[in-house]
């Protein structure tokens, strides 16, 4: 018999519009014993069926949604058909070519706090939530049998699996790592370091935008900041850019940039890279007068919650403030935020701010978004952490 959460009167709407979280201070109270990651039955007030949810005691997140169908039961044929869901969105939205792609988007595939990604032949699987952690085996298991992919490699070491009372893991689940592993973007090889890459290994969510500014960078000037491994470089290089900047603090991914760059064949007397921080990179190449015709500006996540949102609005409004600045009459500034604590309109009011500061009149000609592989549900708008901006300089 599943332990029961009873929710407080009134505290319902969240759930009956469909979103996957019920938070400590909605619960009246709990009849039942659970662990972490046991399956609850969530009630309202009156008694009525909400939904059946992975149970987390030490997290304010107290339960995440696995469904709120009453005859649905959760065991591995629950599993087997969300897995099974995921995998048919991507098969019709994305080109078999592309081996490189999420698979699992969390919450936003009806699996709060599972993000799987493949990387060709191996598939990554962070593990965010104590629901996921008590189904992480039958889950690896699957992903096996569902995708014909033999290595799994675990990641679930990011700072969030402390708020669900997790210790950080890292390591092999299925299968074996791999020697080298390299995906192909629309004709653009990257080498992923799955063990010890930022995130997973690479930044996916932003395939479509790298695409985008590669198409854009043609006889242009650009200047990448935050270049990591050079994804944005490689796809400006690729496009024809006359000359590409590159700009990071880690003298690690810069060497595994170069190591792209030569991956693919492309033209290095065409490309420099600095290692720097940027914020002191930018206000010197300002005090050196240079200017470009192209700068990237895609930062870390400076405002992981709504807590870290002034603090963040202010580097973000630094950064684009130097960014407007460097750039030419008619040049472009493509801008993002991948905080999930900012949202639109706001990262939309700061990057404004910027340009009056920096006395100069500019005007948004395109919105960036992950690609389709990054699907967000309507009713969790939490999902929307990746916004850009392509700006253009009078």
């Amino acid at each position: 018999m599943n332990a029961l959460l009873k929710l407080k009167p009134g505290r319902e709407k969240s759930l009956l519009n469909r979103h996957p979280w019920v938070f400590s201070g909605a619960i009246q109270h709990m009849d039942g014993d659970a662990k972490a990651g046991d399956t609850v039955t969530v009630r309202a007030a009156d008694g009525r069926f909400l939904a059946w949810a992975a149970y987390s005691p030490q997290s304010q997140i107290r339960a995440r949604v696995w469904s709120v169908h009453e005859q649905e039961v959760i065991n591995a044929d629950f599993f087997r058909r969300r897995l099974q869901a995921a995998l048919a969105l991507r098969q019709d939205l994305l080109p078999a070519s592309l081996n490189g792609q999420r698979l699992v988007h969390g919450e936003s595939d009806g699996l709060p706090g599972l993000v799987v990604d493949r990387y060709d032949q191996v598939l990554v699987m962070q593990v965010l939530s104590a629901g996921v952690e008590a189904w992480r085996e039958v889950i690896a298991d699957l992903l096996v049998e569902l995708t014909g992919i033999r290595n799994v490699y675990e990641r679930s070491d990011a700072d969030v699996r402390g708020l669900e009372g997790l210790a950080e893991r890292s390591g092999i689940l299925r299968g074996a790592l791999p020697a080298e592993t390299v995906i192909d973007e629309y004709g653009v090889r990257y080498q992923v370091d799955i063990a010890g890459g930022q995130k997973t290994g690479f930044y996916l969510d932003q395939r479509v935008n790298r695409r985008r500014l590669g198409e854009l960078a043609e006889g242009r000037k650009v200047l990448n900041c935050f270049c990591y491994t050079g994804g944005f470089s490689l796809a400006a290089l690729r496009g024809g850019a006359a000359s590409v900047e590159s700009v990071d603090s880690s003298a690690e991914a810069l060497v595994t940039a170069q190591a792209n760059l030569a991956l693919n064949g492309l033209d290095a007397s065409r490309a420099s890279w600095v290692e720097a921080d940027v914020f002191k990179y930018l206000r010197l190449l300002r005090d050196k007068g240079q200017s470009y015709d192209l700068i990237i500006l895609d930062p870390p996540k400076f405002a992981p919650t709504a807590q870290h949102v002034e603090k963040a609005a202010r580097a973000y409004k630094d950064i684009n403030l130097l960014g407007l600045k460097l750039l030419k009459p008619g040049g472009l500034l493509a801008t993002f935020t991948c905080s999930g604590g900012m949202d639109a309109s706001l990262f939309q009011k700061i990057i404004a701010g910027a340009a009056v500061d920096a006395g100069v009149d500019a005007k948004i000609i395109e919105r960036f978004t992950p690609d389709v592989d990054h699907p967000v549900a309507l009713s969790f708008p939490e999902g929307d952490y990746l916004k850009g901006l392509l700006v253009k300089r009078g």
